[in-house]
């Protein structure tokens, strides 16, 4: 009868040891590079393996190749963010929540010339930047302040940005 007791305690135990709280993934601060078209060390090429190994705190993805509306894509909706891979280009919302290089969201139209020089592209609505990376276009609102911010290993020829 011990024996039989014995076993289920140790058989209890061994339950509330599996019990144990998981936390959830930690993302590290995001930082972006504009001169350089950087996310924490990733560029718009990269993989998504290689993004979610850096930023494991994703809310949502969708596999290259799979026939989704805009392909392959990483997004972190929490933080305003998103990775479009199969397009090689990264998108800023203006409730990103991480760190920007230069402060571009909020920033004035008049006042980009000093950091990104005269646009390549322009529209009322947006501007394209060549940058040494790709491109870099800036979306704008109607009081002409930046609210969207896409870069891309791409040159403004080949880019496909998803609508």
């Amino acid at each position: 009868m011990k024996k039989i007791i014995f076993i289920l305690c140790i058989a209890g135990l061994f339950n509330a040891a599996q019990a144990q709280l998981v936390p959830k993934s930690v993302c590290p601060t995001i930082t972006v590079d504009i001169l350089d078209g950087i996310v924490n060390e990733l560029s718009p090429a990269s993989t998504p393996g290689q993004i979610k190994l850096k930023l494991p705190c994703f809310t949502s993805t969708e596999a290259e190749g799979s026939g989704a509306k805009c392909g392959g894509t990483v997004f972190y909706k929490d933080r305003d963010i998103y990775f479009y891979t199969d397009r090689d280009y990264i998108e800023i919302g203006e409730k990103f929540k991480g760190n920007l290089s230069i402060p571009l969201l909020g920033a004035s139209r008049t006042g980009l010339f000093k950091w990104l020089g005269l646009p390549k592209l322009k529209d009322p609505d947006w501007e394209a930047f060549q940058t040494q990376y790709g491109t870099l276009v800036l979306h704008y609102n109607k009081i002409n302040k930046v609210y969207l911010i896409q870069f891309s290993t791409r040159h403004t020829e080949t880019l496909s940005l998803c609508e």
